[in-house]
């Protein structure tokens, strides 16, 4: 993964980041500014570097990751992320040139974040109790927590143990609508990630879309899903449940009270289209409290 990494850096920098991804064992993401250091941001601090960023070193680094045709991701660039092998994800910010009122293209990117792809292989398994009911089905079921706290890394785990089987549980068919490519991390197609034997893939495409799509050709038992809550997504989550298939989400909060105070998810909470909220908060110690609601918002634990 760090070999991955260490490639699309600018070749003048190279030994200093090389040297500081050798010893980081908790990296999170590398924010690349021109005008500025790199930042190294870890769990519990961030790292720079002594060097600043100048418009060569982007444009260097653009050449490395676009493999010399920067073309060939065009589309990739507009839509502001693109994945690499390894899984990391990589933001791009610049100038936008819009049409009627879209994004046509990024130009004279001159920001870059690479968010590093770490598999935690287990941090789910405390949840899995939460996620089934007596019978040994899964229930409707969402995860939350502010940006940063893992919540798309525990839906990964889940959706692995659920696929593969576990406890004695029989696996269970998924479709994962990975709009961001983030949860598989695909790349070329291929998932980076872990995801389990019985998971199939919808890379890139939108969420709406994505799911009527899957339920119409994969026939999943599950379907997955990251960041829910805007106000389409009420319809499409009751039109999915309503076909028998089961929704494994996640979205941005804090509080129940919070999260039901936006529209889109106000609607699904009326509606009572989740069986389960699970909230992950981040401790002082780096590791995460989890706190469990039923659809009734009695809390389980």
């Amino acid at each position: 993964m760090k070999q991955d990494i260490v490639h699309i850096m600018p070749i003048r920098l190279r030994p200093l980041m090389e040297r500081v991804l050798k010893q980081e064992t908790e990296l999170e993401e590398i924010r690349i500014r021109i005008g500025q250091p790199p930042e190294f941001r870890c769990s519990r601090n961030s790292i720079w570097l002594s060097e600043t960023v100048t418009a060569k070193d982007i444009e260097e680094m653009l050449t490395f990751i676009s493999r010399y045709s920067i073309y060939a991701y065009e589309e990739e660039i507009r839509q502001g992320f693109l994945t690499i092998e390894g899984g990391n994800r990589i933001g791009f910010a610049g100038q936008v040139r819009l049409e009627r009122g879209q994004v046509r293209q990024m130009t004279n990117i001159r920001f870059l974040n690479i968010r590093i792809a770490r598999e935690r292989k287990g941090c789910g398994k405390e949840l899995l109790r939460w996620l089934y009911d007596a019978d040994g089905d899964v229930l409707n079921t969402l995860l939350i927590s502010k940006p940063g706290v893992g919540k798309t890394t525990y839906l990964r785990d889940c959706i692995r143990m659920i696929s593969d089987g576990d406890d004695g549980r029989e696996g269970k068919k998924i479709c994962v609508i990975d709009e961001r490519s983030e949860i598989a991390a695909c790349h070329l197609g291929i998932p980076q990630n872990d995801i389990g034997k019985r998971t199939d893939v919808l890379d890139g495409c939108p969420k709406g879309e994505g799911m009527r799509m899957a339920l119409r050709s994969m026939s999943p038992e599950i379907i997955a899903v990251d960041e829910l809550g805007g106000r389409e997504d009420a319809g499409i989550v009751g039109e999915i449940l309503l076909c028998g298939c089961r929704i494994l989400g996640t979205m941005h909060g804090e509080t129940m009270e919070h999260i039901t105070a936006m529209e889109g998810m106000r609607q699904m909470y009326q509606r009572n289209l989740f069986q389960r909220y699970i909230f992950l908060k981040r401790a002082a110690d780096g590791t995460r409290d989890v706190t469990v609601y039923d659809q009734e918002q009695r809390r389980l634990c």
